[in-house]
């Protein structure tokens, strides 16, 4: 018999400084952590792909979650099409990812500095310059990575690709 899998999910789901208080006990222990971020509207290939090689990176895979508002702003004011409960749901569910939190802010630059992860991980499309906070983790002594992207998926072209298929069918 399973143990309260609904609630184990829910834990990995918290606020920035009980994740921060986290972190401190994986590092005491001797875990490396690694984080990114994203909005993972529609999961995808692509991003579990990304997900399961930033987690080979270290330890502890801590996710920054654009929140709803941050999404609106960056993408537009049709999206999220998940919204943050169903998002942050959804990446708790991948037995890889160990912690969620939710940042307001277009970018996670002071959630990065607040939770001080040994590596900061971002997709291909980015350059170590562009990426926000990778200057603090650097620092700090950490390290900066970039994965390359699975070609051919986005959350944006599966959404086109809906809306163009319900307007000819």
């Amino acid at each position: 018999m399973r143990h309260n899998l609904e609630q184990t999910l829910l834990d990995k789901i918290t606020d920035t400084p009980t994740l921060a208080a986290r972190i401190q006990t994986w590092k005491a222990e001797g875990k490396k952590i690694v984080f990114t971020n994203g909005v993972f509207d529609l999961l995808h290939l692509g991003h579990i792909t990304y997900m399961a090689k930033a987690a080979e990176l270290g330890d502890k895979l801590v996710i920054g979650l654009n929140a709803d508002a941050s999404v609106k702003r960056l993408k537009g004011e049709s999206r999220p099409v998940n919204d943050q409960s169903n998002r942050a749901a959804v990446l708790a569910a991948l037995f890889f990812v160990d912690g969620i939190v939710l940042f307001e802010e277009d970018t996670p630059r002071d959630l990065i500095v607040t939770l001080m992860p040994d590596i900061l991980v971002k997709g291909a499309d980015y350059t170590i310059e562009n990426i926000a906070g990778a200057k603090e983790v650097l620092a700090n002594g950490g390290e900066v990575k970039t994965i390359s992207l699975v070609e051919g998926y986005s959350s944006t072209s599966i959404i086109n690709k809906i809306r163009a298929n319900s307007v000819t069918g």
